[in-house]
């Protein structure tokens, strides 16, 4: 009878111990459960949804940092904005289905739909990227001399962007990364596209793209990104374009082409399609390129 009492006991201090763990379990999982979700507000044209020909939206280079940050994604991009539509422009003419974290916003801007978000979910804004300001200079590669037109545009871009940088930090608060990305210099495709060997103009034009990218179009991004405590990932420099064009590579599909020109044609679809968009591998760097910022920007 001893040993049965005794059993009983221990059955029962089992039963305790085992209603406090799943109590506590319980508890935990609830906590976790009401915990609020940590976002990373991704803004900018094509490149920010990860566009590519035939494909439409693609896992980019939001989703690479998305995964890796363990942020959850909500994606204001559109394609074919530009500087001046993104804080102007009601709705996306270019929605793209399937954009992982995807928000449409048919009777407001780009720039007012994502100040609402963010507004809405303050101290809670992990990361923001915004990549803009490609769009504004497209039209420049068609002339003879690209510059002056680039530097036109340039103002443009350095008005807009510095007013969105710093409408983008008063709703995030002053802690919040916030990186701005430039682009690939396409470009320097021209080398191998349309034709091989490139006309004399194509290679001038391609030439004065590195030109207008390192000494206009980024270091005016810097400055706007910079006046809201931001900061700028500098993908030209990172895809090789300030690489001397008299550094040459063997290519199995161009033969000896710059070391420049080869990086172009393996991150971006130019060279293949004339199409300005970044290939996998090529969101895949660009990806990488924000993480390194961001861990930076955390560790300051």
């Amino acid at each position: 009878m001893r040993h049965t009492r005794h059993g009983m006991r221990a059955v029962a201090a089992l039963a305790i111990v085992c209603g406090v763990l799943t109590g506590a379990l319980s508890t935990a999982q609830a906590a976790q459960a009401a915990k609020p979700e940590t976002y990373y507000v991704s803004l900018g044209d094509s490149y920010s949804v990860g566009y590519q020909p035939d494909r439409g939206s693609t896992p980019g280079y939001t989703v690479v940092v998305a995964k890796a940050t363990r942020l959850t994604l909500v994606n204001f991009g559109c394609g074919g904005a530009t500087t001046s539509s993104l804080v102007s422009s009601l709705g996306c003419p270019d929605v793209l289905p399937h954009t992982v974290g995807g928000v449409t916003y048919p009777s407001t801007t780009q720039e007012v739909a994502a100040l609402s978000f963010l507004n809405a979910h303050k101290g809670h804004i992990g990361l923001i990227t915004v990549s803009i300001g490609g769009n504004d200079v497209t039209a420049c590669a068609r002339q003879s001399n690209p510059i002056p037109c680039v530097a036109t545009a340039v103002a443009g871009i350095t008005k807009n962007v510095t007013a969105l940088a710093g409408a983008l930090r008063v709703a995030a608060g002053p802690k919040v990364p916030l990186v701005g990305l430039t682009y690939p210099d396409v470009i320097l495709g021209s080398y191998v596209y349309p034709t091989r060997p490139a006309s004399a103009a194509a290679l001038s034009i391609a030439k004065l793209s590195v030109v207008a990218f390192r000494s206009l179009i980024n270091p005016a991004l810097t400055k706007a990104y910079g006046s809201a405590k931001g900061s700028l990932v500098d993908v030209t420099k990172a895809t090789g374009a300030y690489v001397p064009l008299t550094r040459t590579v063997h290519s199995p599909t161009y033969g000896t082409i710059p070391a420049a020109v080869a990086s172009v044609c393996t991150l971006t679809w130019f060279c293949a399609q004339g199409n300005i968009h970044a290939t996998t591998r090529g969101y895949t760097l660009i990806g990488k390129l924000v993480m390194a910022r961001y861990g930076s920007l955390r560790r300051s």
